[in-house]
């Protein structure tokens, strides 16, 4: 475990919750120089606590409105195989294993229905290894993961 100071903790904590404030308010707001916060962001980057920066995008709005979450079960000799297929997969936003029987825990945005349909008859149902696959739909969100608070 990488160790961080309390300023460390608080920057991170200001990047989670906006990731494009800049390195001046930063500064503002901990009483430190840009040049300062500047230096310890490409610390935290260097020691890989920031991974990266990214953009959070409301699905929804572009038009990926079903949201559903599978566990399928692979034979374990295929799961790396499957896993590999499914983490390649435009639909698959997230693909862990998990502990269990060779499990895998999948996460798909697709447009509609009919689309969800589509992508199980046809593209995780056609891959073999598969053994069991059990899918929930999301119906409301009340939290979801931008960052870890610290």
């Amino acid at each position: 475990m990488e160790q961080m100071d309390s300023i460390d903790k608080k920057i991170l904590d200001l990047l989670i919750g906006n990731g494009r404030i800049s390195y001046v308010d930063i500064g503002k707001e901990l009483n430190l120089s840009r040049v300062a916060i500047r230096e310890r962001v490409n610390n935290l980057q260097e020691k890989g606590i920031i991974e990266r920066f990214t953009v959070v995008v409301n699905s929804e709005k572009i038009g990926k409105n079903v949201s559903a979450f599978f566990e399928v079960d692979c034979e374990p000799k295929s799961l790396v195989e499957v896993a590999e297929k499914l983490a390649f997969n435009h639909s698959v936003v997230s693909c862990y294993q998990m502990t269990g029987p060779s499990t895998l825990h999948m996460h798909v945005l697709v447009d509609d229905f009919a689309s969800l349909e589509k992508f199980i008859n046809e593209e995780l149902y056609a891959l073999e290894g598969i053994t069991r696959v059990e899918s929930n739909i999301l119906l409301r969100r009340f939290k979801s993961r931008l960052g870890l608070k610290l």
